[in-house]
């Protein structure tokens, strides 16, 4: 059976990309390059639904939201 997640992909500081699964509580990764970083973050699926079942929620998008400070 094959399912399908939204990942979340940033960059952090230092130049590494970090994804994470919002509907896998603790399932995240990094990497240098993006096509390690999805290798990865398969294996961390496959890993984290073995303890745990994902919350269903439906993914609306993302949305830069700009505040002064």
């Amino acid at each position: 059976m094959v399912r399908e997640f939204s990942v979340i992909i940033e960059r952090d500081e230092d130049g590494y990309f970090v994804a994470s699964v919002p509907s896998l509580r603790g399932c995240h990764t990094q990497a240098k390059s993006l096509d390690t970083l999805i290798e990865r973050i398969k294996e961390a699926i496959e890993l984290c639904l073995e303890i745990e079942h994902p919350i269903i929620n439906e993914f609306i998008g993302v949305q830069k939201v700009a505040v002064g400070v």
